[in-house]
């Protein structure tokens, strides 16, 4: 899940940004003066009186607060269970899987908090083989290849945890710093309350506690403080970092971390499907409550905000950690999700390093072949899909040899998704976002979105993770109110009725100018209004057994 959300800044990988977009604008028309994918515009023209199915979105992800006010009553229950008779009713394999499963929790009730990042344990693989390896010469071919993935994945890992360890060290000679410098503007100031004005005003000369002062404070001074709530406002923020570098050090660069004594499975059986526990909120389930409200909250009820989806069931499967999801889970997590009835997928989560791709391409056309689409986040660190890293994703491994023997080499199923700004222009690709005119199928809105939190709570939150529930709402209306619609072609008209984007934009983390039809396949930004349009125009390929109103 590394960067998957924005540029990392915190353990939980997401950021908030001041308002500056109306909380509903990617609801609203482009012609609004935003780029907004109509959903209500959709509602009120295209689709108002028209009958619908209830749709299943599965969303693997950290959890999600099943109670929360705008999301309990789309939840998905599972018909075949009896909540909390310890027994598997339906006889799925899952005992009291009501809203879901949990795939990174124990058998007792225990939890996956924190995990490694896939680099990380891929280096403790390879650890014991080849770390007092003296002269590399002597390994065999297929040997010397995976010494050096050890090399490189040693090199990131050491790096990382020698950047953590500085950062942590210097931690509190800054908060002293910072306190002196705090006392050294007040008194300049002559003032009990500061002010970022009054900050900004002093002349600093060449003393280095007031150059600091300048340089730091005027980002905590919304509104007037004195120095001792100065003083408190940063400390809340030194312990925020300080939790962050240490989490690199106890979960995420940690070779000697194992997870898997909580969760309690045969780890090196990476078909196994029955482990975990129905406890599918978690520890901190902030991230998958933000995407299933994106998706799914009711909408109509007066009660925070409106989800895409109208007519939606909300399937809960936890498989993120704080770090890297683990292939096994996220297979187990499809299948789950197909098994039990969900019609699309949504998968906000990341890595650059896969450790068994194998058995998640065979996941994705297992959901293939039951007509399921799949929606992946396209990854927040502002790099070329097409020549970097990044999984899963809709390409099968070739060293599964399926794809010699059909035409397929990717999933047809598979929508990954790049994240839009509110704002026209150049800035119209989010500067985080993952692009790739052959691994990038679309941008939809994923910066300062508004939307559910944990506890009845909401919050503008930013990220390809963001976007993909947007698409995966946009799918579920399709599947809703056209169900003989397949999932294929579903994804042909969520690209193909994409608005074609002329402008030349700034490539995203860089001021270079590119054409934006040169960041994904579509060449397009999502648009609600045109994909029904499309669909409206599309016979469908599935029988449909029995209609009921929306």
């Amino acid at each position: 899940m590394k960067k998957l959300l924005t540029l990392v800044l915190a353990s939980a990988c997401y950021v908030t940004m001041t308002a500056q977009a109306p909380e509903d604008w990617y609801h609203q028309d482009p012609a609004d003066g935003y780029n907004g994918v109509s959903v209500d515009k959709t509602y009120n023209t295209l689709l108002k009186g028209r009958a619908s199915q209830t749709v299943v979105v599965a969303i693997i992800d950290s959890g999600m607060d099943i109670e929360h006010e705008d999301l309990a009553d789309n939840m998905w229950v599972n018909p075949g269970e009896i909540p909390g008779n310890g027994i598997d009713d339906d006889n799925n394999g899952y005992i009291d899987d009501i809203h879901g499963w949990n795939f990174i929790g124990g058998r007792d009730g225990s939890h996956v908090g924190g995990d490694n990042l896939e680099v990380t344990r891929q280096y403790a693989l390879y650890r014991g083989k080849f770390e007092k390896v003296s002269n590399p010469a002597t390994l065999n071919k297929k040997d010397k290849m995976k010494y050096e993935k050890f090399l490189v994945y040693k090199s990131e890992v050491e790096k990382a945890r020698a950047k953590a360890t500085s950062r942590i060290a210097r931690m509190d000679s800054v908060g002293i710093e910072l306190a002196l410098a705090i006392d050294a503007a007040a008194a300049t100031i002559d003032s009990e309350m500061i002010t970022a004005d009054a900050v900004n005003a002093i002349e600093a000369g060449d003393d280095p506690k007031l150059i600091m002062a300048k340089r730091v404070l005027p980002q905590f001074l919304a509104e007037p403080m004195n120095a001792a709530q100065v003083k408190e406002a940063l400390k809340t923020a030194l312990d925020g970092d300080k939790a962050y570098w240490n989490s690199q050090l106890e979960y995420h660069y940690n070779p000697d971390l194992n997870t898997r004594d909580i969760v309690g499975d045969d780890y090196s059986n990476s078909r196994e499907t029955n482990y975990g526990n129905n406890d599918v909120e978690g520890p901190d389930p902030l991230h998958g409550t933000h995407v299933g409200g994106i998706v799914g909250a009711v909408r109509d009820n007066n009660i925070g905000v409106q989800g895409v989806a109208n007519n939606v069931k909300l399937m809960s499967i936890r498989t993120v950690p704080d770090g890297d999801e683990r292939d096994k889970d996220v297979a187990a997590a499809i299948r789950y999700a197909v098994d039990n009835g969900a019609s699309i997928i949504n998968m906000s989560f990341g890595k650059g390093f896969s450790h068994d791709k194998d058995v998640v391409d065979e996941a994705v056309k297992y959901a293939k072949k039951k007509d399921v689409l799949l929606v992946h986040a396209a990854g927040n660190s502002a790099q070329d899909n097409d020549s970097t890293g990044n999984f899963p994703n809709d390409k099968y491994d070739k060293r599964d040899g399926w794809w010699i023997f059909k035409k397929d080499k990717k999933a047809k199923n598979w929508i990954e998704v790049g994240a839009l700004n509110y704002q026209k222009g150049e800035d119209l690709s989010a500067v985080f976002s993952n692009y790739g005119a052959e691994n990038v199928d679309v941008f939809a809105p994923g910066v300062e979105i508004y939307n559910t939190l944990p506890n009845n709570e909401y919050r503008k939150l930013q990220g390809t993770s963001m976007a993909a529930p947007v698409v995966a709402g946009v799918a579920a209306v399709l599947r809703s109110y056209f169900p003989a619609l397949t999932a294929e072609q579903v994804k042909e008209i969520i690209l193909g009725s994409s608005i074609k984007q002329m402008a030349t934009v700034k490539k995203p983390g860089t001021d270079e100018m590119v054409p934006f039809s040169e960041l994904s396949v579509s060449g397009g930004t999502l648009s609600m209004y045109n994909a029904v349009q499309m669909a409206l125009k599309t016979k469908g390929k599935k029988k449909v057994k029995g209609k009921k109103k929306a």
